[in-house]
């Protein structure tokens, strides 16, 4: 008979109970580490709990315990068997079921280890599934937290692939919006595969609007022609939505997503050696313990880390964890001198809220608060009372780095604390209908769309530069390729972008780069070298280790001096003032971390100040004003 002293330390926690037809009703255990597993169809009897059996060379037996005294979503060791019990509702007939790979003495092991879960982690985890692949995906918040769902405008794309001339201006406006900086090869290949990519994301259940012609098309900033897909104004959210619900559909067997796990390094088949390759990663768990994952490949999809600035449009998860790994273990990291902000946040938030580009592209107009007064009084065209006339030929529909840059000058020079975006010249039906959530949250905060100007300004957005990509998403060192590392989404930097992101391109790229990884992926595991022995977490001296005091102050003073020194407006005094504080900060962290037992807070700030450093550097590089990266002292 189970009793508790057989209780061994099950490395995935409780089971979660999932059915294919999911309502969106949580049947799931009452505890905060669950996970998607393989779906199995099982009729069980009603009226008892219901159990896996299956020994340790993973043959699965369902059975019905009546008699035994044990805990649901806890995991008993009885003789040869190891025993789950499980979470059951009688109205299903489907329940989860432990990853067919068994934990080992020196750890867990997978095919491939993907840390994050935004389009571009989601999307790769399941074409590398749907290729035969075992894949865990960690994540170390929610699914819901990654900027994938806070994304509102759409994706890019032109669907049709023999219209020539169509994505010859998409490659036009990607190439201006970038300065000049762009890899025009990979431009050319990104927007030619968009349409395969949305057929992709269709096929797993994402939904966008429809139109005449097919497909609604939205117009943003930068953009020459509506070439936008979305989904009201929550396209990130319905494509994050659809994916996760593909992730326990039918095929899905090798597939395991364990929220709440962080990623705290990548570990190398040599220590010290990159081009010796990637062997897995360590991740800490919600419970404090670090766990040992082995994987022949890495798949590195954590986002940006607008979390280095006082007012960012990303979630709190956004600080740099990949692209901090990475420089860690001797990954190129490059152009990270270009953080774009993005025009209109509304202002007033203690979280700052994203209002989206597609509005401007229905037409709103951004005002000073005096130009609206005065437009008010005058009367005209609302574009004619625009101050962005003065910076740009597109005037509010300029890109992200003119406009950006111009709402700050306007600031600055005025002394208020947010300029005004313009819709009560606009049909308040056609409105509401485009920009539901919007509208919800202006509701919130006492203003009506339509009527009322928007208070918004500029909060850092995204991250162009990260981990140097080559065409497969592999990361590289000094050129060369590391074995069995690579990224994709933000977190990488793949010459699409250039000096500046032209809007919507980065949920293609995500995806675009997504479906080449997977591929490259499941031909190199099929060649990878055998993982041999690999080292625990600090396996000497753990025990020795120590709570670390509050970090708060020394994260406050990093995100202020990155918001005041490197930010929209840069000089050389204040980018070498920065690199003094950073300097100090690292190295007061670097005395905490050797001394201290991990915790989230103390692993994100380690990152954090990693990537201030590298953003200061690549500044400080920078010699000409270019996109998102100026300057005053290079006038």
């Amino acid at each position: 008979m189970a009793s508790p002293e057989f209780d061994f330390p099950d490395p995935f926690g409780p089971v979660m109970a999932v059915n294919p037809d999911w309502n969106g009703m949580d049947t799931s255990p009452p505890n905060d580490l669950k996970f998607r597993t393989s779906i199995l169809t099982n009729r069980i009897p009603n009226p008892h709990k219901a159990v896996f059996l299956t020994t340790l060379d993973g043959k699965p037996h369902s059975a019905v315990l009546s008699t035994l005294s044990i805990n649901e979503g806890a995991a008993y060791r009885l003789g040869g068997l190891i025993v789950i019990t499980v979470f059951f509702l009688p109205r299903f007939n489907s329940v989860g079921l432990l990853r067919r790979t068994m934990g080992t003495a020196s750890g867990i092991e997978f095919d491939v280890v993907i840390v994050g879960s935004g389009i571009a982690g989601l999307f790769t985890a399941l074409r590398c599934t749907q290729r035969g692949l075992s894949v865990l995906v960690v994540t170390k918040s929610r699914i819901s937290s990654s900027s994938t769902n806070w994304a509102q405008g759409g994706i890019a794309a032109v669907l049709d692939v023999n219209d020539e001339d169509a994505i010859e201006a998409h490659v036009r406006d990607t190439i201006a919006s970038g300065r000049g900086l762009c890899d025009e090869e990979v431009v050319r290949s990104v927007v030619s595969e968009a349409a395969h990519r949305i057929s992709d994301l269709v096929s797993f259940g994402v939904g966008f609007d429809s139109g005449v012609d097919g497909y609604h098309k939205a117009r943003e900033g930068g953009h020459s022609e509506a070439r936008i897909l979305h989904s009201k104004d929550r396209t990130g959210a319905e494509i994050e939505g659809a994916l996760e619900a593909a992730t326990s559909g039918e095929g899905m067997s090798g597939l395991v997503i364990k929220e709440d796990w962080m990623a705290i390094d990548i570990i190398q088949r040599k220590h010290g050696d990159p081009l010796s390759g990637i062997c897995g990663v360590w991740c800490l768990k919600s419970d404090g313990l670090v766990e040992t994952i082995r994987g022949s490949a890495v798949i590195l999809a954590t986002g940006g880390c607008g979390m280095l600035y006082n007012s960012t449009t990303n979630p709190t998860v956004a600080t740099g964890d990949g692209v901090a790994m990475a420089s860690r273990c001797g990954a190129d990291i490059r152009d990270m001198e270009f953080v774009q902000f993005h025009p209109t946040a509304l202002e007033g938030q203690e979280r700052p809220f994203l209002i989206t580009e597609a509005m401007r592209g229905h037409g709103a107009v951004l005002m000073t608060v005096e130009g609206h007064t005065r437009w008010r009084e005058e009367g005209g065209l609302a574009s004619d009372w625009s101050y962005m006339k003065e910076y740009s030929p597109m005037g509010s529909l300029g890109t992200r780095d003119v406009v950006a840059r111009a709402t700050d000058a306007e600031l600055k020079m005025s002394g208020e604390s947010h300029v005004l975006l313009v819709t009560e010249h606009l049909d308040m039906d056609s409105l509401r209908d485009s920009f539901p959530t919007i509208c919800e949250r202006l509701i919130e905060q006492g203003l009506t769309l339509g009527p009322d100007p928007i208070p918004v300004r500029p909060a850092a957005h995204y991250l162009v530069g990260g981990i140097s990509v080559d065409n497969f998403g592999r990361g590289m060192n000094d050129g060369k390729v590391i074995p069995g590392l690579y990224a994709i989404g933000e977190t990488a930097c793949t010459g699409l972008h250039g000096a500046n992101r032209l809007a919507s391109n980065s949920l293609l790229e995500a995806v675009v780069f997504a479906e080449r990884c997977s591929e490259h992926v499941s031909e190199f595991i099929l060649g990878a070298d055998k993982i041999g022995d690999v080292p625990d977490w600090r396996a000497e001296g753990l025990s020795e280790l120590i709570e670390h005091a509050p970090l708060g102050t020394d994260l406050l003073a990093l995100r202020n001096m990155m918001t005041r020194d490197v930010g929209l407006v840069k000089s050389d005094s204040r980018l070498m003032r920065a690199r003094r504080r950073v300097e100090h900060l690292e190295n007061e962290l670097e005395t905490i971390w050797r001394a201290s037992l991990p915790t989230r807070e103390l692993v994100e700030l380690r990152n954090l100040i990693i990537c201030a450093g590298l953003i200061i550097e690549s500044s400080i590089e920078r010699r000409e004003n270019v996109g998102l990266h100026y300057n005053i002292d290079l006038e």
